[in-house]
């Protein structure tokens, strides 16, 4: 065998040879759900976010129905870090980072010290995602229930 019979290919011997961040470039399939389990839940956040705000500014008023908006988005921007820290927990991580809960305190202190937010409208709308995992959770015990029945 000849030197221009080899391929010229790049092998990795070792998993040490491999760049940081690309061990695994194809996601294992308990990864493929936790991604399609959060794109659901956020497609469902900007669907309940959607029609929330627009029921907001029809029966109360378009300041307080965007303080709702602000809200839901703090919340939306919340439910991603939470994202990315599940997507990295492993062998030397084992516990999730608290940093998230800063996000909403100081979400929280701007709209107590600006007088143009309200408090109780932000809180409301960032908890819009806790309402997408109620939804998530009601309905899979529905289905659940249904696959029981028959």
């Amino acid at each position: 065998m000849s030197l221009s019979d080899e391929s010229t290919d790049p092998t990795l011997t070792t998993r040490q040879d491999s760049r940081p961040g690309f061990e695994d470039t194809k996601p294992d399939n308990s990864m493929q759900e936790f991604y399609q389990l959060y794109q659901e839940l956020l497609l469902i956040t900007l669907v309940l976010t959607g029609i929330i705000f627009i029921s907001v500014w029809i029966f109360y008023s378009l300041n307080i129905a965007l303080n709702y908006l602000l809200g839901a988005c703090t919340g939306v921007v919340y439910l991603r870090m939470l994202a990315k820290d599940v997507e990295r927990l492993s062998g030397e991580k084992k516990q999730l980072s608290k940093t998230r809960f800063a996000l909403l305190v100081g979400v929280i202190l701007l709209a107590s010290r600006w007088n143009q937010l309200q408090i109780l409208p932000i809180f409301l709308g960032f908890l819009t995602y806790k309402a997408t995992l109620l939804i998530y959770v009601v309905r899979g015990a529905f289905a659940s229930d249904l696959s029981k029945l028959r």
